[in-house]
């Protein structure tokens, strides 16, 4: 790695292990690798979200030309998020495309991603069936955000009724990712998820 992006990367992930602000927001940080590349990230859902209680793990990586380009993040944790896929886990943020800047640092990107937690941008999503869910069916969006949370990020159990239906079609031989995001994208309609995993 160049030298002024390795000495720029170490003196942040300092500030990040010494910061008050990034204790009181559950946030984390450590080294994957020793030459200062890659990093594991670790944000705590906020309150009053469908994410709170849980925890969620992020893959940092940072490119050569830090801090002049961003650092690659995505979310190792699955949740269901308007600006995160469902999928691969790549966030959609401006400040880690367009918008970055060489001022901000992996402090400021940490605290973003967990405020996006808290504000999603259903407008310019990542994931089209997450942001109509979250648009024009919020009840549900909540139910099911809370549901990946509770079964991928360790948050609080909340619906079981949800357990149900996914343990209704492993019962029947699907595999038990593939049954919960059926579910999801069918609004917990267990007929219409059957249809299109047996069709």
């Amino acid at each position: 790695m160049a030298n002024m992006a390795a000495s720029r990367i170490k003196r942040e992930f300092k500030e990040v292990m010494r910061s008050e602000e990034i204790a009181q927001c559950a946030i984390k940080i450590e080294l994957v690798n020793d030459n200062w590349t890659e990093f594991r990230g670790e944000i705590v859902g906020p309150p009053d979200t469908p994410y709170e209680g849980g925890t969620f793990i992020l893959e940092i990586k940072v490119p050569e030309t830090y801090p002049f380009n961003p650092p690659k993040i995505r979310f190792a944790t699955r949740i269901w998020h308007p600006n995160i896929s469902s999928v691969t886990g790549a966030i959609c943020l401006d400040i880690l495309k367009d918008n970055w800047a060489a001022a901000m640092t992996l402090r400021t990107v940490l605290l973003s991603l967990q405020a996006l937690l808290a504000a999603a941008e259903p407008d310019d999503p990542q994931d089209a069936v997450v942001a109509y869910q979250y648009r024009d069916k919020p009840q549900i969006f909540q139910i099911t955000a809370r549901h990946w949370s509770n079964v991928y990020a360790g948050g609080p159990h909340k619906y079981p009724e949800c357990d149900e239906k996914v343990q209704y079609l492993r019962d029947m031989g699907i595999n038990e990712h593939d049954a919960r995001v059926a579910l999801s994208k069918e609004n917990w309609d267990l007929e219409k998820a059957s249809e299109g995993l047996f069709s």
